[in-house]
């Protein structure tokens, strides 16, 4: 039986260092599970070539990755500067909602525009606000309709149109943008499998994308980004709600306290795990490998982590859009699941809940699978959820297929933890579809004689259809 590369899965992002149709075939020849288009970089006639090339190389080399667009989200930023500033400790600053004059600078105090006019509807005095991504800390003095009064916290310096943070506080923001919109159609007309819902606040912001997504005629899933203060509040509707989480610790680390950070993530996985939802860990994974060639210590332990806690999927940013060493840097993804997986007690997951009889009969199908030597477990779907779910049960070291006769699910399954999709047609005779399959398996090489399949499946007894767990070996 083929060893598995690993079971937990990758998403890079695409950008200049990978966009190549060379490249592309090396990612996935290299066992990239899904590409991620960031839409705060990309223009439609980009997004439309790449995501035709990413189809095209999957087709050829029969092993098609899922496409995620990440869209934008609502957002605060400064206004553009003509140069950067120097801005001093105690020094006071007024966010203003005009264009300023060069240099952005009136009796002393500081002018900088902010494109949200509404955010004195939001803020007090002494909240806290944090420009550039939290590098540079703001206390507010005073809040009135025409300026926001604040009090610089430490030296640092001011560039264009950066970020803007407010860490605890609630803005009326809508969940989706104008931008946003007309991003997800070009996605839709991309037949994109997966789209990123930046700043995920609660259930009803989902149900608002995901509405808009069928009227547009898409049977994408949604992953919500875990961002903010708010989402961590909401997270069990939110999990509930959506198809996948996404803990982005970008943001995450700047909306809430540092020493928060490993214990959301830590609960969050959990949780996704306990419903059988995936979820994805993002955002700094190997960021020193943009311009290094060799990863942190810290950074090795951050992965380690991730993967003992249980995510389905590692997710690299700037390390393969811009970075110096994309193809290092999936490798020693590569490298280091493959090793912890190896390192990990087998053993099925306790937290994940199972209602459905087919559903509770897979927790013994895997268990029966980990304990035989050069075997698997075989599955067979159209809509995703037995495939999740015994996913979400960790069986670890023991491969686990999963077949359907959906177009679109083979690719979106390549999200959870484990799970090698195939696409194939299914026979009104169970026992037919079940032959079929292995034979594709071991067409493909993944099977070979003597091989055990650990099934769940229908069969006809006593002129009624029952469930059954079969044991096949491999001829």
């Amino acid at each position: 039986m083929k060893k598995l590369k690993r079971q937990t899965k990758v998403i890079v992002t695409i950008g200049p260092a990978t966009e190549s149709e060379q490249n592309i075939e090396r990612l996935i020849k290299d066992g990239v599970d899904v590409c991620r288009l960031n839409m705060a970089h990309a223009d439609h006639e980009w997004v439309r070539a790449i995501s035709s090339r990413i189809r095209a190389v999957g087709v050829r080399l029969n092993r098609e990755p899922a496409i995620m667009m990440d869209v934008k989200g609502p957002e605060i930023r400064t206004g553009y500067l003509q140069n950067e500033i120097k801005l001093k400790k105690d020094d006071l600053l007024d966010i203003v909602f005009e264009a300023q004059p060069v240099p952005p600078i009136l009796d002393d105090v500081w002018q900088i525009e902010v494109n949200y006019d509404k955010l004195p509807d939001h803020i007090n005095k002494g909240d806290t606000v944090l420009l550039d991504n939290g590098l540079i800390p703001l206390l507010v003095l005073m809040s009135s309709p025409k300026k926001i009064r604040c009090q610089i916290l430490q030296d640092s310096v001011l560039k264009s149109r950066r970020h803007v943070n407010l860490p605890g506080i609630e803005t009326g923001l809508p969940s989706l943008t104008e931008k946003d919109r007309s991003d997800s159609i070009v996605g839709i007309e991309c037949n994109h499998d997966y789209f990123a819902l930046s700043f995920t606040r609660d259930a009803d912001s989902i149900d608002l994308f995901r509405s808009f997504l069928r009227e547009n005629g898409s049977e994408a899933q949604i992953i919500a980004k875990l961002e903010d203060q708010k989402g961590v509040s909401n997270i069990d509707e939110i999990i509930s709600a959506s198809d996948a989480i996404m803990i982005a610790r970008g943001d995450l680390g700047i909306e809430c306290p540092f020493e928060e950070l490993p214990i959301i993530q830590r609960r969050t996985v959990g949780a996704c795990l306990a419903s059988g939802k995936p979820v994805i860990v993002a955002t700094h994974l190997l960021e020193s490998m943009i311009e290094s060639p060799v990863p942190t210590r810290a950074e090795i332990s951050d992965v380690a982590n991730a993967v003992n806690e249980g995510a389905d999927s590692l997710m690299l940013s700037g390390e393969t859009t811009t970075g110096k060493y994309p193809f290092k840097s999936l490798n020693i993804l590569n490298q280091v699941a493959s090793r912890i997986e190896s390192e990990i007690v087998p053993g099925l997951s306790e937290e994940l809940r199972l209602f459905r009889p087919k559903a509770k009969m897979l927790r013994s199908a895997a268990m029966l699978a980990m304990r035989m030597k050069h075997s698997a477990v075989l599955v067979f779907t159209r809509s995703g959820d037995l495939a999740a779910k015994l996913g979400a049960l960790r069986p670890n070291g023991a491969p686990l297929f999963a077949f359907t006769d959906i177009d679109g699910l083979h690719r979106r399954l390549r999200l959870i933890w484990g799970i090698e999709p195939f696409l194939m047609n299914f026979s009104e005779n169970p026992e037919l579809t079940i032959k079929n399959a292995i034979q594709k398996l071991k067409k493909e090489d993944w099977v070979e004689s003597g091989d055990q399949l650990v099934t769940v499946t229908n069969v006809f007894a006593g002129g009624k259809v029952v469930e059954s767990i079969q044991l096949r070996e491999v001829e």
